[in-house]
């Protein structure tokens, strides 16, 4: 299966929380979009390794994307192998992305960071001709997305370029609240963490409120890249 982008999450929830009001507006513009969680999250405080399963296909299904795999990497020990490596390399040419979504760079977790450099480092290997790699025993072509992209998650990372998520608000937080072990829940007898908190759930608006202060919408999501990014022309610039 062919998708124009496909994004990475170290976590069931990462994607959802850094651009999931991206993905449901490439999604309404006619694009095809694939998930790939690494680990299960089976570390995570609150819920379980099932109960993640469950919320991710909930708010899989909520943004209305196309596929969605679960590479069962271990969480919190996270590691830039060989192995891991080739792991992503096989769902980098099963859905042959232009566009690649990946964890921030830096952020509080560590799994994040290392997700995002085990993503960037597969997307090279995966154009190499001389990396075999089979799937359900099928023989994989060589595959290297045109781009890659990291969003921002916990930490103020300075954005090279935001998407305008005006639209697509109600969307992305009704995708994360599919999460309802993890977020803000008043109701809940789990021990807290930092993002079950009513400030964090309320920081996924207003961050996304000063993104859109800043580049002239009311709601935006920001991205970083690895390389320097060219326009053609002038037309698509937000004012």
């Amino acid at each position: 299966m062919k998708v124009d982008v496909l994004a990475f999450g170290a976590h069931p929830d990462d994607v959802e929380l850094g651009c999931g009001g991206t993905i449901s507006k490439l999604i309404a513009d006619g694009k095809k979009v694939a998930i790939v969680d690494l680990t299960k999250g089976e570390l995570g405080t609150r819920g379980t390794d099932q109960t993640r399963a469950k919320e991710a296909k909930q708010a899989g299904d909520i943004l209305g994307i196309s596929a969605r795999r679960n590479l069962g990497m271990p969480d919190g020990f996270l590691l830039n192998s060989q192995a891991n490596q080739l792991e992503i390399v096989k769902m980098l040419r099963l859905f042959q992305p232009e566009i690649v979504l990946a964890n921030a760079v830096e952020d509080r977790h560590p799994d994040h960071a290392k997700g995002a450099k085990l993503v960037s480092d597969a997307c090279f290997l995966s154009g190499l001709p001389k990396i075999e790699t089979k799937l359900d025993a099928e023989a994989q072509k060589p595959w290297r997305p045109k781009h890659l992209f990291n969003y921002i998650q916990w930490k103020e990372i300075k954005p090279d370029f935001v998407i305008d998520i005006s639209e697509q608000m109600e969307k992305k937080i009704e995708a994360c609240l599919a999460y309802k072990t993890q977020f803000f829940d008043p109701n809940s007898n789990e021990p807290m963490t930092p993002i079950a908190t009513k400030d964090f759930l309320e920081s996924l608006t207003y961050r996304a409120q000063n993104l859109g202060r800043l580049s002239g919408c009311q709601y935006a999501e920001g991205f970083t890249s690895e390389k320097m990014l060219g326009l053609k022309n002038f037309d698509n610039i937000v004012l």
